[in-house]
């Protein structure tokens, strides 16, 4: 994977245009707009704890050693940047890509390793 198709979550986004806006001394109205998205997304008002990169990262990693998600990296990095808590969110994200064909014993995995890599459990 090159640097232009890695998987990053919000805070690293937030600080690479904070990053840039300081070097240029001014974003476009799009970064703005990423800029504004990703403050919000990566703190605690999305879903009640702040998105941490190095977490994001473990948490991605372990998520790509899921059966279900060992072929599917950018699904592995969307569960864990949402850090789903409930069957339903992991089973939305999975609709998102068409996949139907998730057990209840994947999808209670999935649960387990988000809760242990955020601290729930």
């Amino acid at each position: 994977m090159t640097e232009e198709e890695r998987f990053v979550d919000f805070a690293t986004v937030r600080t690479l245009l904070l990053d840039a806006e300081k070097r240029r001394k001014n974003l476009t109205y799009e970064q703005k707009a990423a800029l504004q998205h990703a403050e919000w997304a990566a703190s605690d008002a999305r879903n009640g704890y702040k998105t941490d990169p190095k977490v994001f990262q473990e948490l991605k990693d372990a998520l790509g050693e899921v059966e279900s998600l060992s072929n599917t990296p950018d699904l592995a990095a969307k569960l864990a940047e949402l850090m789903p808590m409930y069957s339903n969110d992991v089973k939305a994200v999975f609709a998102s890509k068409r996949i139907t064909n998730v057990s209840d014993e994947q999808i209670t995995t999935i649960l387990e390793v988000v809760r242990q890599h955020i601290g729930f459990e």
